[in-house]
């Protein structure tokens, strides 16, 4: 089984500039799932939006082409792709001569699809598509929607995940919702770098605290996981603690190495947000 320290790192890795599947190392989505206590289908749905912004390959007469790709992995996956080695394959691509972008963009799906989905489990497609640099103007920045936890003036002194500052008023009357902050941070679960992001959540059911929902989010400083880890142990700690009917948790990390990872957790079966970044994307 591949794992987090196997992986490429916070090692020195060579430049790699002709296309090489081999370059993807996948994780096994199933550990972490099994720390939060997920060991059947887990309670969501969703996917892992990714936003390549350093995709280059040449022409068949070696020009150069550039295009932005955005990649979709579904939850269900048996593995997520380790951000590093995604970066390395896409770089392969830099020297490699491709018929046109349909090319490019099949090799991505292909060669994606066959790591989320290495292992025993049925094995189904991501989402890919390249965005050429005549789309690149009408793509559109915009913040999450939602009532602003961030206005809040509370004492923070909690950084490592407490879900026990959670809490929500079940002798009153259920409420509809959606929150933001910007104040979401955890750390790379290898290398200790800082991940930032912002954060949504939507749900319907008993009205959740929002100063201890705040509280819990900025808790998460100086935890070390990955981005689709903790998005899903945010999740699974309001699902458990408050207990809404309908849940849904988003979240936009800021770009490393030319990527950003958004997970989207949901609890009922919905479409997937468009993949729009925000400023700090």
């Amino acid at each position: 089984m591949n794992t987090p320290e196997q992986s490429a790192l916070g090692k020195p890795a060579p430049a790699i500039d002709q296309y090489d599947p081999g370059l993807l190392y996948p994780i096994p989505r199933a550990p972490k799932r099994q720390e939060l206590g997920l060991t059947g289908a887990p309670p969501f749905f969703g996917a892992d939006l990714w936003t390549a912004f350093e995709l280059s390959w040449l022409t068949p007469r070696g020009k150069p082409q550039v295009a932005i790709a955005q990649v979709t992995v579904p939850c269900e996956s048996t593995n997520i792709v380790e951000s590093k080695s995604f970066k390395l394959y896409l770089n392969s691509f830099s020297n490699t001569r491709m018929d046109g972008p349909e090319q490019v963009r099949d090799r991505i799906r292909s060669d994606v699809s066959e790591a989320a989905w290495r292992g025993p489990s049925p094995r189904s497609s991501v989402g890919v598509k390249l965005l050429l640099p005549d789309q690149f103007d009408k793509e559109p920045v915009q913040e999450l929607d939602g009532l602003s936890l961030d206005r809040l003036d509370i004492e923070c002194t909690d950084y490592q995940p407490r879900p026990e500052l959670l809490s929500a008023a079940f002798d009153e009357k259920p409420v509809q919702e959606t929150l933001t902050s910007n104040l979401l941070k955890s750390n790379c679960l290898v290398t200790g770098q800082p991940d930032w992001g912002s954060v949504q959540i939507r749900y319907a059911g008993p009205q959740i605290d929002q100063g201890g929902l705040l509280r819990y989010l900025v808790s998460f400083r100086n935890h070390h996981e990955f981005h689709e880890q903790c998005v899903e142990r945010i999740f699974m700690d309001l699902w458990q603690r408050c207990k809404p009917v309908k849940l849904t948790v988003y979240a936009r990390y800021t770009r490393r190495g030319g990527l950003d990872i958004n997970p989207f957790r949901t609890s009922h079966p919905s479409g997937l947000p468009a993949n729009v970044r925000t400023a700090r994307q």
